[in-house]
This record gives C-alpha cells, structure tokens and sequence, in this order.
C-alpha cells in the first residue's frame, strides 16, 4: 500500500474527448511585462493545442518531450494537432518517473533538440506532469541559451502549479531542484479532461497543491475546498473552478516577485519538509510521490508553527483532516518501508534552496491562509521537532 492507502499507480486510461469550445475555455494571464502569456483551460484542449500555439508562436517548429506513459495515451492527438497547424515537429519520448529530472536525460532532451536543428525562435513543448515540464524546461533554457517553451501539463499537480511560473530543472544526489534555471513559457495549455485518466492517487497527490494556496493567503478558498472537495474529485464544474483559482494565486505571486527574492517563497509552503521526505526515500514512487511529501510537509509546517506558539492547534487539525479526507498523509509514519531518521532528513533540509549563508528558512503560518517566511530558524527546534514526530 502507498502513503495514501491507494494501491501502486495503476496504468492510466486513455479517455477521448470533443476539442474545446473556445467560450468554454478560461484564460488566467501570468503577468511579466513583455514576457506574460496565458494559462489556458479547458477540456479537449489537446486537440485545437496546435491552433493556440501557432497564435502566439506563428511559424515554428517543435521538438515535443513526453515520457512513455503520457506518450501512450495522449502524443498522437498532440502530433496530429500540430500537424493541421502547420507546425512541424519531432517528438522525444524519455522514462516515466523522478528519476528521469537527471543530468542523464537532460543531456539526451539537449541532444535531441539540437539533432532536430531547433532554432531560438522554434519551441520546446513539454506533455507530461511536473518532471517533463522541469526538465523539458530546462533544456528549453539553456539550448542556444534560451528557445521558446509551451507548457502541455497532463497532471492536477502539474497544471495548478510547476507548469506555471518559470521554474524549471533537475534534481541531484544531493537534493531536488538544485540544479535549474527561471525560464518562462509562451504558453501554458491545460486540458483538465486529461485528468481523467489520472489515478486516485496521482489525483490526490496534485490536490495537495491546490489546498497549499487556500493555506498561504485565501482562506476563503480553503473553505470553499473543505465544501467542496467531493465535487472536485468528481469532475464537475467545482474541478476547472478549483484549477483557475489555483493559477490565478500563482500568477499573482509570479508576477510580483518572479525569482524568488521575497512572497514567492511562500509557494513552498510544505515543499522544505516534503523535499526532504522525498530525498530521504530516494524518490521511490512506491513510497512516496511529490504530492503527498507536500501533503505531510503542510501538516508538519502547521504542527511546527503550533509547537513555535505561531497558531493555533485547531487550526493545524482542520488542515490535517482536510487531507486526510482527500487521502493524503499527514505523518511522517504513514510513509512505507524503513523508518526514516532525523539526520537524514536535517541535512537534506540543510541543502534547502532557500538556505541563506547556512541559516534555516521555512514557510510557517500564523493559522489557516496566514503563512509567512521564517527567516533564520533554529536548527535546534527543527530536530526537537523532528524526533517528536519520529517518535509517532
């Protein structure tokens, strides 16, 4: 059984759908000047992607990076929606999993974009959840020192939060995403009837990103999440709403501060404790997936906050059960096979990305939708924190 007391991922299922209705799609605008563009949603979008992206990126080519599970089920329709716009393209298929966001498959995405003859003005496009929009990213970044890029995110978590942004790269032995660079796409194009093909689990795991906004700055869309949940999971219309208030919250909080330098931190609320939850079981799927190391990463943030006398403990329960509720963990026991241990965890914490000349940063909060950066944090209350909860 995995975190979430769901079976190992099940192969996904392939479900067609009509192309989108261009009243029926929703525009959230990220805002950066010269550099904004558009987060499109909508079902069957896949299908008219070609049309979208050859409107903001006339005349292009493409190099399209996907990975083996995504390919199977959606490339073709992607391929032939290309093709009737007049975009030329090849496609790059790499492994499914963490795994892959590695210098070894970056130098394969490089010298596959550089074999096709892309120019700067061409495109990469990424089709596939958080670990081929991170890396296809990051090759886009760097290949002739920067090509255009076109976000395709196939997963919840993917749509409402790493195909949005900028951020782009790999992980390494000694942590995730330390190796990376800030390059924004033309173009984000998120087909939610993708997400139909998604597992409870991996359903689930992108969920818990949509619960980190309610829980940075927008209560009142935790507790529209809270009422809601149950419809959302369904796929009604409570499912694109959730989804654009997602990218709406992140586009504001990218827009005013695009590298990094002060608010956006806040999106990693969950991301210091999870990160390290993630390297500490060596990105093992089976054991843990992104989305569920944020899951107990925001109910260890609440929990810390409490022991800090930051919150309250009410407030740290309701995040917890909300969680819970979505089959998310909360604990780090809830995490299968061998048990983890606080200097593992510390000093893949030591090798945070917001670590400030050896000094401790953590996104805390004062109670639901009140989360701030805590600059300077001993160290000492993380590992009294942290063999507490070990001890569950």
């Amino acid at each position: 059984m995995t975190p979430s007391g769901e079976a190992p991922l099940a192969p996904p299922r392939s479900v067609p759908h009509a192309p989108a209705r261009v009243a029926d799609m929703r525009r959230v605008e990220v805002s950066l000047g010269s550099r904004s563009y558009d987060i499109v949603i909508g079902e069957g979008l896949i299908d008219r992607a070609g049309a979208e992206i050859a409107a903001v990126l006339p005349g292009i080519r493409a190099v399209v990076l996907t990975d083996e599970t995504v390919a199977r089920l959606h490339l073709t329709r992607l391929e032939i929606a290309l093709q009737s716009a007049g975009i030329g393209s090849t496609s790059v298929t790499l492994p499914a999993g963490e795994t892959t966001k590695s210098f070894a498959q970056l130098e394969r995405a490089v010298d596959a974009i550089l074999e096709a003859r892309l120019e700067r003005g061409d495109a990469v496009i990424a089709l596939g959840g958080g670990v081929i929009g991170d890396l296809a990213g990051f090759a886009s970044a760097i290949v002739k020192r920067g090509t255009n890029f076109v976000q395709i995110p196939t997963t919840l978590l993917a749509q409402v939060d790493s195909s949005v942004g900028g951020k782009t790269g790999i992980n390494t032995p000694r942590g995730k995403n330390l190796v990376g660079a800030f390059h924004q796409p033309s173009l984000v194009l998120s087909d939610i009837a993708l997400l139909d093909t998604l597992s409870p689990r991996e359903f689930a795991a992108g969920y818990a990103e949509v619960v980190k906004y309610g829980l940075i700055d927008r209560p009142d869309f935790f507790d529209f999440l809270e009422r809601r949940r149950e419809a959302i999971f369904a796929g009604g219309p409570e499912r694109a709403e959730a989804i654009a208030i997602s990218c709406q919250a992140k586009a504001a909080v990218v827009a005013a501060d695009e590298a990094e330098h002060g608010d956006r931190a806040l999106l990693n609320l969950g991301h210091t404790f999870g990160h390290a939850l993630e390297r500490a079981v060596g990105y093992d799927p089976a054991r843990l997936v992104h989305g569920e190391g944020v899951a107990i990463g925001m109910a260890l943030a609440h929990r810390f906050s409490v022991r800090m006398g930051l919150a309250t403990g009410q407030d740290a329960g309701r995040v917890a059960a909300h969680l819970q509720a979505a089959g998310l963990p909360t604990e780090i026991a809830a995490i299968p096979g061998p048990a983890l241990d606080r200097p593992t965890l510390m000093e893949a914490i030591a090798q945070d990305k917001k670590v400030s000349r050896g000094r401790l940063t953590f996104i805390l909060t004062h109670g639901i939708g009140r989360a701030f950066v805590a600059r300077d944090v001993d160290r000492a209350d993380v590992e009294r924190f942290l063999d507490e909860e070990l001890a569950k």
